[in-house]
């Protein structure tokens, strides 16, 4: 086995594979992320939001939303997206980052739900008191206070979607487009050294550099908003 390894390593072309799925995973997970926060944000804000005629139908979309895209799996959702909402030509890439950062909102506007509702109704209370509108107060004074419950949940989200991005290639990938990661990448390298053992160490390893990242900088973040606190 650790010939094979070596023999993929000190083959330029197989490297280059295993580079170009490295990026385009980050590339994926990145952009949905992005998706998702954005989704996340605007549902978790809808769905706090004072109850009025106005909000009556937009809680209503925003809740079957998150039931239906945390309620099902989400290779599932995936096949839906890619091969029958979004079946064009050439688009397949672009449906499954839709895919991804949409089922990560769902997720996303959950941990700011809870992260919003931890702080004590009584900063919102003193907010209005002081003549700010609803909106401004939660701007202000509630999601500044919120963000350090939400930061936690949201880093774990960003590393279940970038495992959960290991699976774009099932709707097909081809070398030089969206959909080749890293998964793809050691399918490829299979061909050349047949050992799948291998080249899925390798990937393994890729993916665990980038969740170390991940969870090292989501701790200098925390540590930065509690010496804010001091």
């Amino acid at each position: 086995m650790f010939q094979d390894i070596i023999e993929i390593l000190s083959s330029w072309e197989l490297v280059s594979y295993m580079i170009q799925g490295f990026f385009n995973s980050i590339l994926v997970t990145l952009i949905s992320a992005l998706l998702g926060l954005f989704l996340g944000f605007v549902v978790a804000i809808v769905k706090i939001a004072p109850a009025n005629k106005w909000m009556k139908v937009p809680k209503i979309i925003c809740e079957a939303y998150t039931t239906v895209f945390r309620g099902t799996p989400v290779a599932l959702q995936l096949f839906i997206m890619v091969f029958a909402v979004f079946a064009i030509p050439g688009f397949k890439p672009y449906a499954a980052i839709l895919t991804f950062g949409i089922n990560s909102g769902a997720y996303v506007s959950e941990s700011i739900r809870a992260g919003i509702t931890s702080v004590d109704k009584g900063q919102m209370e003193a907010g209005r008191a002081m003549g700010f509108t609803w909106l401004e107060t939660m701007i202000r004074i509630i999601l500044p206070q919120a963000i350090k419950n939400i930061i936690p949940a949201i880093g774990n989200e960003m590393i279940a979607l970038l495992k959960e991005t290991s699976i774009i290639g099932w709707v097909g990938s081809t070398p030089g487009t969206l959909t080749f990661d890293l998964n793809a990448a050691a399918s490829t390298i299979y061909r050349t050294v047949p050992n799948y053992l291998a080249s899925g160490i390798l990937v393994g390893c890729c993916y665990l550099i980038v969740v170390y990242a991940m969870v090292f900088l989501i701790k200098c973040i925390e540590k930065r908003f509690a010496k804010n606190e001091r």
